[in-house]
């Protein structure tokens, strides 16, 4: 047994079954230059009860904490369901509901943002990144095999003159994985791999509800616009039959002020939302990379039918809910990833077992002779045991517990979010579907009321100041009702967020992004 300190390590080194074979061909009679190696003994084995009596009480001392916490859920949500009757036929699936409602321009404009989203490259090159650690992770529980070769012509003094040397060998080496350092650090990138899947999944469901939202707003934003242009149209027809009168006098001169100031100040609202919705426009372009005359065209195809009231189900419990959260799974993963880790970095204090081998061939030519070996040899059987490091090892534990202290707090927070995101968007859809019909009631009962007094007004029965009253009233009811379909489809479009987008553990891998179609 051979002993040496090398830095804050004790390796010793077990050289059993440690036997050369060697196949020499010698010319002209001569002896080879190599001799057979001898075989290594050792008086170590003594050792060797000690160190199984190590190995013992390790793997009782490796004791990592807990791959999963349990949560508190609620067994209900306190926010009321979208009821049973206003549920679409056959109940639309969560996943890509956007596919089912008849709308090309929406699935079109998802499509094509999903296709040229940074975020969405972003997970996907993660992705790959968490794939390519595990491979790496998964390689090193295996042995590893090396080649090498070499060539060299010199004087030998051995040969008595100029020889000419050729080598050739494999080497192998396997760290015979006893405490689980390596088995760890695999079931770690196994977790963190888990994670990022899901993390991918994730940005494409969010992407999906950004474009959504886009979409919905721009679309809100031209029902506005034309409500505020036929608004404007009106008010321009009051300014001038109000100007005729006033030169025919029967309006004074500051009843057509004011309606020409009326008429000036809706063209400027015009204006204004006209502006809105260009904006929209461009943050789809931005949304989407496609060119804003294609992002236009798209728009001017009309859904096939207006949103149903209710774009899909939502029946299931809140720990099912969590169960269907690709950024609850992550943090999930993040637990079990570093639950490993505290794991490996406790093997890291114990003995390391490696065992070694090589086969080789050499070629000697000096002199008209030529002598060929071949070599082959197992071990050494090496074990380092880890004596002093000042507490560093000690300190990579600590760190390690708190970095899975810090992701089951994450968890937990990321959980208790996911369930208040899911309440929050069933109070808002509760909200507008009680809202919609006082805003339809509304808006007719203020479209009556405002025809009653523009045929007053023209009548000479009212003045232009209860016209305008009743007009700036129902240009308002108009506009909360628009407001409130907006509303409605973004509170939709949250809940689906919120959901988790119909995700479902064991979804594919990323692929290649597909290009969009123009």
């Amino acid at each position: 047994m051979h002993e040496q300190h090398r830095g804050t390590e004790f390796i010793t080194h077990f050289d059993y079954a440690s036997e050369t074979f060697k196949h020499h061909n010698a010319a002209n009679g001569r002896l080879p230059l190599f001799a057979r190696m001898p075989l290594a003994r050792s008086k170590a084995g003594s050792a060797w009860p000690s160190l199984a009596a190590l190995i013992l009480l390790a793997g009782c001392a490796l004791q990592p904490p807990a791959p999963s916490v349990p949560l508190t859920t609620p067994a209900r949500w306190e926010a009321p369901l979208p009821t049973a009757a206003a549920q679409p036929a056959g109940s639309r699936q969560l996943r890509d509901w956007w596919r089912q409602l008849g709308d090309p321009a929406l699935v079109a404009l998802i499509d094509a943002a999903q296709a040229a989203s940074p975020t969405i490259a972003t997970a996907r090159s993660r992705f790959l990144q968490a794939q390519a650690t595990r491979t790496s992770a998964q390689a090193a529980l295996g042995p590893t095999l090396d080649a090498s070769t070499q060539s060299s012509r010199g004087f030998s003094q051995i040969a008595g003159g100029v020889a000419t040397q050729h080598q050739a060998g494999l080497q192998t080496s396997w760290e015979i994985d006893l405490f689980g350092a390596n088995r760890t650090t695999r079931d770690a990138a196994d977790a963190r791999l888990q994670g990022a899947q899901a993390q991918w999944h994730d940005a494409r469901t969010s992407v999906a509800a950004e474009v959504a939202n886009e979409v919905n707003s721009v679309r809100s934003c031209r029902r506005d616009l034309a409500i505020q242009e036929a608004d404007a149209a009106s008010r321009a027809e009051t300014a001038r039959l109000t100007g005729l009168a006033m030169r025919a006098g029967f309006q004074s001169s500051a009843n057509a002020a004011l309606a020409r100031a009326s008429s000036a100040e809706a063209s400027a609202r015009v204006t204004q939302q006209r502006a809105q919705c260009d904006i929209g426009i461009k943050t789809l372009v931005a949304l989407t990379a496609l060119e804003e005359a294609q992002v236009r065209a798209r728009l001017e195809t009309p859904p096939a039918a207006p949103p149903p009231d209710a774009l899909f189900a939502i029946d299931t419990l809140p720990a099912a809910i969590l169960a269907q959260r690709p950024d609850v799974f992550d943090a999930d993963r993040n637990v079990a990833a570093a639950s490993a880790e505290v794991g490996s970095a406790q093997a890291k204090r114990y003995p390391r077992l490696t065992l070694g081998g090589q086969i080789g061939v050499a070629s000697f030519r000096t002199r008209g002779m030529e002598t060929d070996v071949t070599a082959w040899t197992i071990g050494p059987l090496q074990v380092n045991l880890p004596l002093f490091d000042g507490g560093r090892r000690v300190a990579d534990i600590d760190a390690a517990r708190a970095r899975y202290d810090e992701a089951v707090a994450q968890y937990r927070a990321t959980a208790r979010q996911a369930v208040s995101e899911v309440e929050q968007a069933l109070v808002n859809l509760h909200g507008t579907a009680a809202r919609t019909a006082d805003a339809q009631a509304a808006v007719a009962g203020y479209q009556a009321s405002f025809n009653a007094i523009e045929q007053s007004y023209r009548s000479g029965l009212a003045s232009l100041l209860e016209l305008e009253e009743s007009r700036r009233t129902l240009l308002a009811a108009r506009t909360t009702r628009s407001a409130l379909e907006r509303e409605r489809l973004a509170a939709w479009i949250a809940l689906y967020r919120a959901a988790g987008g119909g995700w479902t553990q064991g979804e594919p891998a990323p692929a290649e992004p597909r290009a969009s179609a123009s």
